[in-house]
């Protein structure tokens, strides 16, 4: 069964809608990943949300995938040759619209968004808030590489390969968009560089005293080149396959859960 609304009729996605179909909003960024992987990390959000609709399908519930989002909040990635991205009330405000939309088309249908990008974290729970607010509906959202990182260190995953550049991105890609990824193109990162006499962490903070102090950092000094990962030469399909399954698998398991427990605000 097709689940992408982009590939569908409109009268096929009304009936499905009208029978008790759910909507996923992917969203992502087309940003640098370094030299092996893809610029369009949506591409995976969007492979992944199709993935989470055929597990939905198999328990005998749907979901329609609505065209990703694929341009990430500004942040850290600012001015990379290629990439766009938007300022953080220009997301918020797409991202709400989109939304809006598909409540507006299908007000009962359970919506969920799929996010690939941290930079998009602010302007979705901007925008899940602002639904509540207008319209009485709870709406998760899955922020798949914050979700992975965990995943990745609870299965003794290598550490020196997640980060930037590495995992969990670089594995889902070789699993899902092989034939973009260059394997060959995958080296040791080259290490954050130093504002103020000392290295960056964490995509903008700097370590003193016993706290992290947040900077305003740029790519290239938290990954140059796109990499922040230290080693990402053990990234592999394997076990990218089995990240996008467990995620997609939970994604389906909050529609459902959706389904059977809805919940609307007062």
């Amino acid at each position: 069964m097709e689940h992408a609304i982009a590939r569908l009729r409109a009268p096929e996605v009304a009936a499905r809608l009208a029978a008790g179909a759910a909507l996923i909003l992917p969203m992502g960024s087309t940003e640098t990943h370094g030299p092996a992987a893809p610029m369009g990390d949506y591409l995976l959000a969007e492979a992944i949300a199709m993935q989470a609709a055929g597990a939905l399908a198999v328990q005998g519930d749907d979901a329609l995938v609505a065209p990703g989002i694929a341009f990430g909040g500004e942040d850290f990635f600012a001015g990379v040759p290629g990439a766009i991205a938007l300022s953080p009330a220009t997301l918020t405000a797409l991202t709400l619209e989109c939304l809006e939309a598909l409540h507006r088309g299908a007000p009962g249908a359970r919506l969920l968004v799929v996010n690939g990008h941290g930079g998009n974290i602010a302007s979705i729970d901007s925008a899940q808030r602002a639904m509540r607010a207008r319209h009485g509906v709870v709406l998760p959202a899955l922020h798949l590489w914050r979700e992975a990182a965990g995943l990745l260190k609870a299965w003794g995953a290598p550490a020196a390969a997640t980060g930037h550049g590495g995992n969990p991105v670089l594995s889902v890609a070789m699993h899902l968009l092989p034939e973009l990824v260059r394997p060959a193109a995958i080296a040791p990162g080259d290490g954050p560089r130093a504002l103020f006499g000392r290295r960056v962490s964490n995509f903008g903070a700097l370590h003193l005293g016993g706290v992290d102090f947040a900077l305003p950092t740029h790519v290239d000094e938290v990954a140059p080149g796109g990499v922040q990962a230290e080693d990402a030469r053990s990234a592999d399909a394997a076990l990218g396959a089995r990240l996008a399954t467990t995620l997609a698998e939970a994604a389906a398991a909050m529609l459902a859960l959706m389904r059977n427990n809805p919940e609307i605000a007062p």
